[in-house]
């Protein structure tokens, strides 16, 4: 990140703060398009110069034909007549080449700002710690990434010009019209509060129902990934027409409330049109009497109603673009709250250099540790374990006891309320996270298969690896085999999550992945649950020929694969209750033996 993305992170992390109030009223949450705009000052200069042209341009055009009425168009006058018109066309042209430039600058800012916005919203998020999770869906993020920032971008890509030169051309008119005829200029000006107070009233109840109605999408949004992304459950339960009926009672709820937003926007529209034009109405009939009397020529009025008809266009514009800025207001809203969002697991402002290369000594001291979600349930409690360089340590114990929860804390997605985690005699608080987990590969018990071909999916370990590695590592895995028979072999789309391999063959790549990082720290949750017979032997192989040398740390309810490891570790209830050899602790009575007489007897 370079110095000026820095700074407007920082600008948008103390606006962010200023609007994150649901309560925050108007427009104020847009403060924090700010920073945003900052970068593009050029562009911005160029369309309010086109802008200014465009305004110019049309406020010419009245003054135009009162000049042809007051000429009148006989053949005396018909050289002035030609000019008028000539003039005429020549605004026109200038007008359309404002408005067209002013439109694609407009635009251009529009789609900048947003992708900017978007970039610095997945920037936040992808950087928070699980427990930011544990109560934001996903779905939720993503509706925010969509469907808000597209209402932000009607703003700033549109609203945001119409509303400037609408109160340009406002400006413009109200001054021409009272130069025109100061009286008729007073009478107008006596129904600009009329106007504003509906605007008002009917835009701060827009912007409530706005929010509401985007929560309401955002829900049926994050219901929606949720199911579809696990559909093969959903239909073995035959849950169908249940999750149909959830997603129809989410959506209603959104069209309820999104109907409720549309009909008070559609009565201060109505509201807006019959005050302004009745107001007209009246000033026109006081103008055709001062004509009649004599008092102002035919020009003058027609001059007076084309200023009066760009001012009331200009008021209409900018109602509707109110009600636009009331529902962006409530969409930035949410977006600075993600893009303010603070994780729980930060670095340290001057972090401690890693040695290199790093040894991969690991040391848990006293660990408790209770989840975010459940503070009154700890996971685990006064836990200590110190794995040396090289040394291979399996966890086992009955589910619940805490072994996914060590790894969680080695790779630092969350700190333990009591003791100290160290890496090569680091603590990980005095860390930067992104220097010690570049040192460690690890194996999930769900593997991830991205939506990429199989080069890219194995690369994910160390993108600068050529392939000749990734065939290495695949190989390694017994991936090999099954990667190259697919149709276009490592290059082939494996599908969204994998859904192409099955569930041994995911883990392989997994495998695969971890093995191509060449980490000196490995964590392996399950690695070969699974596997067939015949693949857990070829990649358990694999493993222990990576193994040698480097430290790992392994979870395995099937006991068989961690024999051969340097110390079993036995967990229960969040304590260490054994620990040693394979031999040492089938002999002693106690949990490991009863595992192991249930796996190895039965």
């Amino acid at each position: 990140m370079d110095r000026r993305e820095a700074h407007r992170v920082t600008d948008v992390e103390d606006y962010a703060a200023e609007s994150r109030p649901a309560g925050t009223a108007g427009a104020r949450p847009l403060k924090g398009l700010l920073p945003f705009l900052a970068p593009h000052k050029g562009l911005i200069i160029s369309a309010l110069l086109a802008l200014l042209v465009a305004a110019g341009a049309t406020l010419l055009l009245p003054y135009a034909v009162r000049q042809m009425i007051d000429l009148g168009f006989s053949a005396e006058s018909s050289a002035s007549v030609d000019r008028y018109f000539v003039a005429m066309f020549a605004v026109a042209c200038l007008l359309a080449l404002a408005t067209a430039v002013r439109f694609y600058l407009v635009t251009r800012l529009g789609e900048a700002i947003i992708s900017d916005i978007r970039k610095a919203v997945f920037d936040n998020v992808v950087r928070m710690s699980p427990a930011f999770f544990e109560h934001t869906r996903t779905g939720e993020v993503l509706s925010r990434l969509t469907a808000d920032t597209t209402l932000v971008h009607t703003v700033v890509g549109s609203s945001a010009s119409v509303a400037l030169r609408s109160v340009l051309l406002l400006i413009g008119a109200i001054a021409l019209m009272t130069v025109t005829s100061p009286l008729l200029a007073a009478a107008i000006a006596a129904l600009i509060p009329i106007i504003l107070v509906p605007i008002l009233l009917f835009g701060r109840k827009v912007r409530v129902l706005s929010r509401t109605s985007q929560d309401r999408v955002a829900d049926f949004s994050a219901m929606a990934g949720e199911v579809l992304n696990a559909i093969p459950v959903v239909q073995a339960f035959t849950q169908e027409q249940r999750e149909s009926e959830r997603f129809g009672v989410a959506a209603t709820d959104a069209y309820v409330s999104a109907l409720k937003r549309t009909t008070v926007r559609a009565l201060l529209t109505a509201v807006v049109i019959v005050v302004v034009f009745g107001g007209i109405v009246a000033v026109l009939w006081m103008g055709a009497q001062r004509v009649i009397e004599g008092v102002m020529t035919p020009g003058e009025l027609s001059q007076f109603v084309f200023y009066a008809v760009i001012a009331a266009g200009s008021t209409g514009a900018l109602s509707e673009v109110w009600g636009d800025v009331q529902r962006a207001g409530g969409a930035m809203e949410r977006l600075l709250e993600l893009i303010g969002a603070r994780s729980e697991i930060e670095a340290p402002d001057q972090p401690k250099p890693l040695p290199e290369p790093a040894r991969g000594e690991l040391e848990l001291d006293e660990v408790t540790f209770a989840y975010p979600a459940h503070p009154d349930r700890p996971v685990l409690q006064g836990f200590s374990l110190h794995i040396k360089p090289g040394e291979t340590v399996a966890l086992v114990g009955a589910s619940g006891a805490g072994k996914s929860t060590v790894f969680q804390l080695i790779l630092r997605f969350y700190d333990p309320q009591s003791g100290e985690i160290r890496f090569d005699g680091l603590p990980l608080k005095d860390l930067k996270p992104s220097d010690f987990r570049r040192h460690i590969a690890l194996v999930p018990q769900d593997s991830v298969v991205f939506a990429a071909d199989a080069i890219s999916n194995i690369r994910y370990g160390k993108p600068d690896a050529d392939e000749q590695q990734v065939r290495r590592a695949a190989s390694l895995a017994a991936a090999d085999d099954f990667l190259s028979s697919q149709p276009d072999g490592y290059s082939t789309f494996l599908g969204e999550r994998g859904l192409r391999l099955s569930g041994g063959q995911q883990q392989r790549l997994a495998v695969a992945r971890a093995l191509i990082k060449d980490a000196p720290l490995l964590l392996l949750d399950e690695a070969t649950s699974s596997l067939d017979a015949e693949s857990e032997r070829k990649v358990q192989s694999a493993l222990e020929t990576l193994m040698q040398g480097r430290t790992t740390l392994v979870i395995a309810h099937r006991l068989a694969t961690v024999k051969q490891a340097d110390r079993i570790v036995v967990l229960e209830g969040g304590k260490v209750v054994a620990e040693g050899t394979h031999e040492q602790l089938y002999a002693n009575a106690g949990l490991y033996q009863r595992l192991a007489k249930l796996q190895f007897e039965t």
